[in-house]
């Protein structure tokens, strides 16, 4: 028998205004007031990159696109439907789950769009799926049935997806200098204590770095020198996990490396932490030591990057 498969993509939100910014900020923190320094200076930091998060309308890109390629290769004869649902910012996660309800669709895949597992990230999001699950069956007494993804940063379309940004990355760079550019791999640090806690987070990013890397170096021709690093710590963050970006990008620059690639590999789409933590803050620190830092395009709704997710949804839906 066909039937509709719901996709539910979840990301983490951000600011459509900058009047927006303080109460983004509050649903971040819980409900626990932000000072207005801090307020202050995460409005500058989006009033820097247009006065807007652009990653509702990416996201809203990529459902568009994953929708239209999973009903293009469809041969059971089912119906796909994408939605999307954000962490933080409206339209929330229960929203959507509400929207999938609604529709009457009994079967849906959850897939968020963070590539590596830790259950501070996607293990949150998870926790707002179930509690908008609760709601719809508490308010509807219907059931609806949901395959999880935690995690697919391993996936090889993915991987692959990557490695074509690094390959167009390194293009970017005068011929001659090519062969001497440092590629350093970033994801959004959390705190230490999740390693102890046998959290898998930075084994996964440090294992899709490797193999990134990898088949960077066969589009290429020949070795990729690459490091990895963290970025975009909690501001006064101590013990998160490391190394900064702050911190490595000087040291490679006082190392001889003068040609820099930044590839943030647990990012799939443009948003502040890409456009203003990378595009401004690293470049900045890397012209200051003498450097000259490209960042790779970001995923967003790239032809080889939504395969990969068809392909994870369609393998979670079974």
């Amino acid at each position: 028998m066909t039937q509709t498969i719901a996709v539910l993509l979840m990301a983490y939100g951000g600011p459509q205004r900058l009047d927006d910014v303080e109460p983004f900020l509050l649903d971040v923190r819980g409900g626990r007031p932000t000072s207005p320094e801090l307020v202050a200076e995460i409005r500058g930091r989006y009033a820097a990159i247009g006065g807007s998060s652009p990653l509702l309308r990416i996201t809203r890109e990529q459902a568009a696109a994953l929708e239209r390629r999973l009903q293009d290769e469809e041969s059971a004869g089912n119906t796909w439907r994408c939605f999307v649902g954000m962490r933080h910012w409206h339209p929330y996660v229960r929203d959507a789950v509400a929207a999938i309800a609604a529709a009457g669709h009994r079967r849906a895949v959850a897939l968020c769009l963070a590539p590596q597992y830790s259950r501070m990230s996607v293990g949150a999001y998870f926790k707002a799926l179930d509690e908008a699950l609760a709601a719809v069956r508490g308010e509807t007494g219907a059931g609806l049935e949901v395959a999880r993804v935690a995690s697919w940063g391993d996936h090889p379309v993915f991987l692959e997806a990557v490695a074509e940004k690094v390959a167009a990355g390194l293009a970017r760079f005068p011929e001659a200098a090519r062969g001497d550019v440092k590629v350093i791999f970033t994801a959004h640090s959390l705190p230490r204590r999740i390693v102890a806690a046998g959290d898998p987070y930075d084994d996964q990013l440090r294992t899709t770095a490797a193999a990134v890397a990898a088949r960077a170096a066969a589009r290429i021709g020949s070795a990729l020198d690459w490091t990895f690093c963290y970025q975009s710590a909690a501001a006064g963050a101590a013990d998160w996990l490391g190394p900064p970006i702050e911190q490595v990008v000087p040291e490679l620059a006082r190392a001889g490396h003068r040609h820099l690639l930044v590839c943030p590999i647990g990012f799939v789409a443009d948003h502040v932490e890409v456009l203003y933590d990378l595009d401004v803050e690293a470049r900045a620190l890397a012209e200051a030591a003498g450097a000259h830092l490209e960042r790779t395009e970001s995923l967003n709704d790239c032809p080889t990057f939504i395969a990969a997710l068809a392909d994870v949804a369609r393998a979670a839906a079974g």
